[in-house]
């Protein structure tokens, strides 16, 4: 478009897909990485992760299994773009833990229930996680009670 008026926004937008597509590469240029560390990944994404507060809690201590890695930070990407999209949540709750027979991802908000937009029973975004977890044979849930909670438990091997 060669309208003058709409010069700055053409500007804008294509910044905001530099930006996009950038971060894309850097996603799958991360997913090729066998080495990439879990702690430092998800305190990535909590930088760029404005909406409100977040703590985060990682107690993992073990040589983590890279599916186990990829698990959890994809479905940590997709719980913060939901909670951006969907919550009313003011703080948000993040703990990483490793037990003797199992790994654990909690990620909890304190969104009220009158968010009318949030979707409880099973979005893609939802699916994709829980399959995810089905693939590594582990545990899901999702509680809605007090905000939002997601819980993860995968076994070890």
């Amino acid at each position: 478009n060669r309208n003058p008026s709409l010069s700055q926004t053409i500007d804008s937008l294509d910044e905001t897909l530099s930006q996009a597509m950038t971060s894309i590469r850097a996603s799958v240029h991360d997913l090729r990485d066998d080495a990439v560390n879990l702690d430092e990944a998800v305190r990535s994404l909590l930088r760029e992760f404005t909406f409100c507060p977040v703590k985060f809690t990682y107690d993992m201590t073990g040589e983590i299994p890279k599916e186990i890695k990829y698990c959890f930070i994809s479905i940590v990407k997709e719980c913060l773009s939901n909670i951006i999209k969907h919550s009313n949540a003011t703080n948000v709750w993040i703990t990483i833990r490793e037990h003797p027979a199992l790994y654990q991802l909690c990620i909890e908000d304190n969104g009220g229930k009158n968010n009318e937009k949030a979707d409880y029973s099973g979005g893609i975004g939802i699916q994709n996680m829980q399959e995810r977890v089905k693939m590594l044979h582990g545990n899901f849930q999702i509680s809605n009670k007090s905000g939002y909670r997601i819980f993860i438990t995968v076994p070890k091997k």
